[in-house]
């Protein structure tokens, strides 16, 4: 990976490898380490909201990198299984606690190691460094037990049961485990005094001395009435240590010389403890969690997810009750209902032609199709009840820009460029998702184009969304399917958001000029209230 958290730095040099061992629970396979993490977001991401979507589920993960792992999509049918029956294991409500909290111990853990570099004084260090060898070590062997006791199915969280099964049971794991354990009860059996006068304080062995503390809050106990108030002072928590506590765990350590130099041995001796797989797992094992635990957001809505089927030969697509899930997210949080909309294309047909009003879901329709067929290229589950998707090899958007001044090109020729790339790229295997292209042409001009256009996509027998106010599009040839969309019959102002599959009405064009020269019905009001 090209990628990774400090913790896959650190142990780099303590990997565990065993006869069929388990590699990566995002990548199937002794090749996963050829794939490499897309750092960018793809081109089309701003277009289909999908920046908004990575941000909203990675959120609070920070610390994992997760967002290289939802721009690197998967590019054949046995990786998005692989993934998909991983999903499936961790729907068992069992399994998913079980990682979580062996997750939430390895983030303690990191605390621990952040806390110990951050100290000055030497055992101070290694106290903090022993608690994370330890806290490392519970997580390792309570995660062992609970996928022994899982029933899992997938493949991945199989070979990764085998896996830490045999490390959890090598000789290097159960020495650093119960060194670890040896060393605490160790350090926790001390007892010393401390003679405090003046200015000076003595350390030395503890030889059965009366606690006073303890008689102390026996004499007074006869004067407590009830709840009192707490006089105490209460010191802001640290895990450092003043310059006279180091001096006396200094003179501490000379009173108990072995239990110290155990210390001293176990903590430069395991100083590479982490086993590179593990930490691996922790880090990948979040891409589940968090896909999982976001969807689960929108399934307490009433909004339905799916595992689609997918393809990378059969174009016949479709989506019953998907929705675009960044708009769905602001509903949502909103309390605002969530339009879905159902799309299948079969046969000889690859390209939608979207018309109808604007504000009538148009784009959202178009930036769906594009969203689904993303997150199911990374193995994820999708919005909707059913899916069937194609595993595209490119996938292309071209949405209307604001002129800039700084590339000296007026709007029809910055369509013309980018559609231009576009077709230097794009196979039969693409993805094409085009939101009204020029608009700001005359009628005639913007038809012969798109038309053209069109027809190219049609020639390469590419899947693609065309978005546009030029009904003559939707009926161009076998493979161009026209999906409107709907007001509400009683009141044509009123939009449903629901797209139909049926001929284009001639409207589009009549209600994009009505806008342009605000003659709609809407604008129409607003200046005759003015």
């Amino acid at each position: 990976m090209t990628t990774g958290t400090s913790d896959q730095a650190s142990a780099a040099d303590h990997q565990v490898s065993y006869p069929g061992s388990f590699n990566s629970i995002l990548f199937e396979g002794p090749d996963y380490g050829k794939i490499r993490e897309t750092l960018e977001a793809p081109d089309f991401f701003r277009d289909l909201n999908l920046d908004q979507i990575v941000d909203a589920i990675t959120a609070g993960r920070e610390e994992y990198h997760l967002k290289p792992l939802f721009h690197t999509r998967l590019t054949d049918l046995a990786a998005i299984e692989y993934r998909h029956e991983i999903m499936r294991d961790l729907e068992n409500e069992v399994v998913f606690r079980s990682i979580k909290e062996f997750s939430e111990q390895m983030r303690v853990m990191r605390e621990h190691l952040s806390g110990a570099e951050k100290l000055y004084y030497k055992y101070n260090k290694e106290r903090w460094f022993l608690n994370a060898v330890h806290i490392y070590c519970d997580a390792v062997e309570h995660l062992a037990y609970d996928l022994y006791l899982a029933d899992l199915k997938s493949r991945g969280l199989l070979t990764f049961r085998r896996h830490l099964a045999q490390y959890a049971g090598c000789g290097r794991f159960k020495t650093l485990l119960t060194e670890a354990k040896q060393l605490t009860s160790r350090l926790s059996a001390i007892r010393y005094c401390l003679l405090i006068k003046d200015s000076s304080i003595t350390v030395r062995n503890y030889v059965s001395e009366t606690d006073y503390s303890a008689v102390v809050e026996e004499t007074f106990a006869k004067f407590k009435q009830g709840a009192v108030r707490d006089y105490r002072v209460k010191y802001p928590e640290s895990s450092g240590m003043s310059h006279v506590e180091a001096q006396v765990l200094d003179l501490v350590a000379q009173l108990n010389p072995d239990v110290f130099l155990a210390l001293d041995g176990y903590s430069t001796r395991n100083k590479s403890y982490l086993e590179k797989t593990i930490v691996d797992f922790d880090r990948e094992i979040q891409f589940y969690i968090a896909c999982l635990e976001y969807a689960e957001t929108f399934k307490r809505a009433g909004l339905k997810f799916c595992y689609p089927q997918v393809s990378d030969k059969c174009k016949n697509v479709s989506s019953r009750e998907g929705y675009d899930l960044a708009l769905a997210r602001n509903l949502v949080r909103e309390n605002l209902p969530v339009v879905s909309n159902d799309f299948f294309l079969t046969g000889r047909e690859r390209i939608f032609v979207v018309t109808g009003p604007n504000q009538g879901g148009k784009t959202t329709f178009a930036r769906t199709f594009g969203q689904l067929h993303y997150l199911a290229s990374l193995g994820c589950p999708v919005p909707g009840s059913e899916a069937r998707l194609f595993l595209f090899d490119h996938l292309f958007t071209h949405f209307e820009r604001e002129e800039s001044a700084t590339t000296l090109r007026g709007k029809l020729q910055d369509d013309l460029i980018r559609i231009h790339r576009v077709f230097d790229h794009a196979t039969s295997d693409s993805i094409i998702i085009m939101n009204e292209i020029f608009s700001s042409m005359a009628l005639q001009d913007a038809v012969h184009l798109s038309r053209r256009i069109v027809e190219r996509v049609a020639q390469l027998d590419a899947l693609c969304i065309c978005v546009t106010f030029l009904d003559e599009l939707s009926s161009l040839n076998e493979q161009t399917v026209s999906v409107v969309a709907a007001i509400a019959p009683e009141d044509p102002t009123l939009r449903t958001y629901k797209i139909e599959r049926r001929p284009a009405d001639g409207l589009s064009y009549a209600l994009a000029i009505a806008e342009k020269y605000r003659l709609t019905y809407e604008r129409l009001k607003e200046r005759l209230k003015s």
